[in-house]
């Protein structure tokens, strides 16, 4: 996951709206299931929807009232714990 990417996808469900993400990544997993995808494109295609989920969940808390600054630096702490098990 990519911090920057993530903050920049908040920045956008902020300015349009979380459903343009939401169907972004129906496209993707569609996508990624296409025959004929090398493995380097299927993380790609797997790296874009890790990133856009995660911004999901930094909009949702920075909705419930989180600002910006720790709803990203909570779920990135909240990723690495879960690599480190």
């Amino acid at each position: 996951m990519k911090l920057p990417v993530i903050k920049s996808l908040v920045e956008f469900i902020d300015n349009h709206d979380e459903d343009y993400i939401i169907e972004t990544l129906e496209v993707l997993e569609h996508l990624s299931q296409a025959k004929g995808l090398n493995d380097e494109e299927v993380l790609v295609i797997a790296e874009l929807i890790s990133n856009m989920y995660g911004s999901l969940e930094v909009a949702k808390d920075i909705k419930s009232g989180t600002a910006q600054k720790d709803a990203l630096n909570g779920f990135m702490k909240r990723v690495m714990g879960s690599i480190d098990r």
